[in-house]
């Protein structure tokens, strides 16, 4: 398996398409609703869509089931790291580490041997990554908080990741794979939401549903194309490929969210930019 030109920029893009939707839960009043709004988003939009494609068998239910439970944990942490962290911060350190952990895993259980380059971008990118996290971004006192969700969620990302991968080749196909794990795992989210702050999220619901439509398809397609991209190329590359999403996360937090982004951040975000370069090489 190869990460070709064509793969590249599909990865891309859905890296653009992961930035975007973090910025809308960062940029709205409650992480926890937004975040819930975005799933179920995801979820309405899977439904009308699964006819169309083969059901899952019966060896990739096991992969589906853990992805969601793990995917949980992920939710949880995202909203603890943007409560005390801006996105231009909060959202490296997540992404950050978790490429490094992947790639490690990819050898050890998946029998890959990513090429010497593969090697190179991998650390390229995630070393700018986590460098953007020394330029600052915390709210006073919240840096140890930040820091303590963000590191839970990079070793999620990682297992989810790894646990996607080998249940989207099960599978055979990564789009009936993906649609699935979003329709269900809307459900407890939206149903949790309702039980504990009904009114506030009917409420949230009314006002901000084209929202949590776009935040939906932007989650569903970003991630969709990730997984279609490890079941034809390493997942240790494609997953440090994504994390180039930094890149548009920061930009995004300084054009929509007003965060301040100084040299030593664009200095990370040329190190990112070197080490997809050189993974795509």
């Amino acid at each position: 398996m190869a990460l070709t030109l064509p793969i590249t920029l599909a990865v891309l893009f859905g890296a653009l398409l992961h930035a975007a939707w973090n910025a809308m839960v960062k940029r709205g009043g409650d992480p926890l609703i937004e975040l819930a709004l975005v799933t179920a988003g995801a979820s309405l939009l899977s439904l009308p869509l699964l006819p169309l494609l083969p059901f899952p068998p019966a060896a990739a239910w096991p992969f589906l089931v853990a992805s969601i439970v793990i995917r949980a944990g992920y939710y949880a942490t995202v909203i603890g790291t943007y409560r005390h962290a801006d996105l231009s911060v909060g959202y490296p350190l997540m992404r950050g580490s978790a490429p490094l952990l992947v790639t490690l895993a990819g050898v050890l259980l998946l029998g890959e041997h990513p090429t010497p380059s593969m090697w190179a971008g991998i650390v390229l990118i995630c070393g700018g990554v986590i460098s953007l996290l020394l330029a600052g971004g915390h709210r006073a006192g919240a840096r140890g908080r930040a820091t303590g969700y963000a590191l839970a969620n990079a070793s999620l990302i990682a297992a989810y990741t790894l646990v996607d991968a080998a249940g989207a080749r099960a599978s055979g196909t990564a789009a009936g794979y993906v649609l699935w794990m979003f329709f269900l795992e809307g459900l407890p989210f939206s149903a949790f939401l309702l039980l504990t702050r009904g009114n506030e999220f009917v409420a949230a619901a009314r006002s901000r549903w084209p929202t949590a439509l776009a935040g939906g398809a932007c989650s569903a397609l970003s991630y969709g194309i990730a997984v279609w991209a490890m079941t034809v190329a390493p997942v240790g590359a494609v997953s440090a490929l994504r994390e180039t999403s930094v890149v548009f996360a920061l930009a995004l937090g300084a054009w929509l969210l007003n965060e301040r982004v100084g040299p030593r951040r664009w200095a990370g975000v040329a190190t990112v930019l070197a080490g997809a370069i050189t993974l795509s090489v």
